[in-house]
C-alpha cells in the first residue's frame, strides 16, 4: 500500500513543496521526498535508492544571464574560424561583453515571460525555453547597438554606471563600427537558433521593421533639437508623443511581446494591433519617466548623468513646461536651455522645481497607469492581460 502526503514547507524564503511518498509492505516502510522549488533554491533530493541528486532549478533571469556567454561563445569562438580575424574577434568580445549585459534586461526578460504567459507549460519545451532567451538577447543586442550609437550623438558622458563606450580609451569614434557590429551580431544568432522555425521570417521581419521606425525616431529628435540651435517653438507635445512613439516605444514594448507572439504561432492582424496599442501607450509613459529621471533621478541609481537640458532635447518636462510657465519664466528657460554650463542649467531646474513639474509628473504617473490599467482591459480580449501587466508593474514607479 502507498500513501502520498504533500505539503509545502518555508525554508530559507522560496517555496518549496516536499512530496513524500511512503511505501507499506510487510518488510516495513520506505520513504522517499521529493523536493521540487517554485523559485530559485538548490534542493537535494533523496532518491529511492538512498542517493542525493543536487540540481539547481534556474529562474527565467538566472536561465537568461547564463545563455550569454553561451552567445558570446557562439560569435566570437565557433561562428568563424579565420586565425586572421583573431583581433577583430577579440575587440568584438570587449564590445559584447562592455555594452550588452549591464541594464535591467527587462526587453530581453519580456520575451521568455510573455510566451509563458502565451504558451501551455506542455508547450514550454526546453528548445523553445532556449530559442526564447535566444531572441531576448538579440532584443538586448539591438538595444546596445542604439545606446552606443545614440550615446555618441548626444556626447554622453555615463551610461550603466559606467563611461559611454566611445569614452574609454582607445575607442573614441570607432565605436561606430563597434554599434554596426552589435546590429550585425543579432541577425546571426537569428539564422544560427531560429532558421529552421515557422516563425523566423517573422522575426526578420519585426526586428527590421523596429530598427526602421526607431531610427525615424532618431532623425525626428535630432531634428528638433539640434546642438547650439535653441528654438523653444519646435517643441509641442504632437512632436513629443511621434519621437517617443518611435524612437522607444516600439522597440521597447511592442518588439519583446510580437516576437513572443510569432514564436506562440499568433500570426493574426487584428491580434497584434491590440497588443500594439497597448504597448505603444505603455512606451509613453515609459519615456516620460525617463525624461523625469534624467532630470530628477540619483546618478548612482540611474546610472547615468542626465544631459537633456544641456542637450535641448525635446523632453516631456520642457514641453510640458511651456504649457504651464509665464512669459517671463519663457525668458529665463529660452535663455539657459540647451547650454552646457552648469550655472544654466542649474537655472532650468530650479525653474522646473518653481513650475511645481515633479508634482505634476506624478498626477501623470497615476492617472497614465490607470489609462493603461482600462487600456488593457479593453484590448486584451484573446490575449492573456497577464502579458501586459506583468510588464507595466515592471515600470510602474521605477527610480532608474
Amino acid at each position: 500500500m502507498r500513501r502520498l502526503l504533500n505539503c509545502v514547507l518555508k525554508l530559507n524564503g522560496p517555496k518549496i513543496l516536499q512530496t513524500m511518498c511512503f511505501d507499506v509492505s510487510p518488510f516495513g516502510v520506505k520513504r522517499r521526498i521529493l523536493m521540487l522549488c517554485t523559485s530559485t533554491f538548490q534542493a537535494d533530493s533523496i532518491m529511492s535508492n538512498g542517493t542525493h541528486n543536487k540540481k539547481a532549478l534556474l529562474s527565467d533571469s538566472q536561465l537568461f544571464e547564463a545563455k550569454f556567454d553561451e552567445l558570446v561563445a557562439e560569435l566570437i569562438e565557433r561562428d568563424l574560424k579565420d586565425p586572421g580575424l583573431v583581433d577583430a574577434l577579440n575587440r568584438h568580445r570587449e564590445v559584447l561583453v562592455y555594452n550588452v549585459p549591464g541594464g535591467k534586461k527587462n526587453r530581453g526578460l519580456s520575451v521568455i515571460g510573455s510566451l509563458r504567459e502565451l504558451l501551455p507549460p506542455s508547450q514550454l519545451t526546453q528548445d523553445v525555453v532556449q530559442r526564447a532567451l535566444v531572441v531576448g538577447w538579440c532584443i538586448e543586442l539591438l538595444q546596445a547597438f542604439f545606446l552606443v550609437a545614440d550615446d555618441i550623438m548626444d556626447a554622453s558622458v555615463t551610461r550603466r554606471g559606467q563611461p559611454c563606450w566611445f569614452r574609454k580609451e582607445g575607442v573614441g569614434l570607432d565605436a561606430i563600427n563597434d554599434s554596426f557590429f552589435l546590429e550585425s551580431a543579432l541577425y546571426r544568432l537569428l539564422r544560427k537558433y531560429c532558421r529552421d522555425q515557422p516563425y523566423y521570417v517573422h522575426l526578420l521581419e519585426i526586428f527590421t521593421e523596429t530598427t526602421f521606425q526607431t531610427v525615424l525616431g532618431q532623425t525626428l529628435d535630432l531634428m528638433t533639437a539640434p546642438p547650439g540651435d535653441v528654438d523653444l517653438s519646435r517643441f509641442s507635445m504632437e512632436k513629443y508623443k511621434t519621437i517617443v512613439k518611435y524612437k522607444t516605444a516600439y522597440y521597447s514594448f511592442y518588439l519583446p511581446v510580437a516576437a513572443a507572439m510569432y514564436m506562440a504561432g499568433i500570426t493574426n492582424e487584428v491580434e497584434h494591433n491590440h497588443a500594439k496599442e497597448i504597448l505603444l501607450e505603455m512606451g509613453e509613459f515609459f519615456q516620460i519617466q525617463d525624461d523625469f529621471l534624467d532630470c530628477f533621478g540619483d546618478p548612482a541609481v540611474t546610472g547615468k548623468i542626465g544631459t537633456d537640458i544641456q542637450d535641448n532635447k525635446c523632453s516631456w518636462l520642457v514641453v510640458k513646461a511651456l504649457e504651464v510657465m509665464s512669459p517671463e519664466q519663457r525668458a529665463v528657460l529660452e535663455a539657459c536651455y540647451g547650454r552646457k554650463d552648469d550655472a544654466s542649467v542649474e537655472k532650468v531646474k530650479a525653474l522646473y522645481k518653481s513650475l511645481q513639474m515633479q508634482t505634476l509628473y506624478h498626477k501623470y504617473e497615476e492617472e497614465s497607469y490607470q489609462r493603461l490599467q482600462k487600456l488593457i482591459a479593453r484590448c486584451a480580449v484573446t490575449l492573456p492581460s497577464t502579458v501586459f501587466l506583468n510588464f507595466a508593474n515592471k515600470i510602474y514607479k521605477r527610480n532608474k
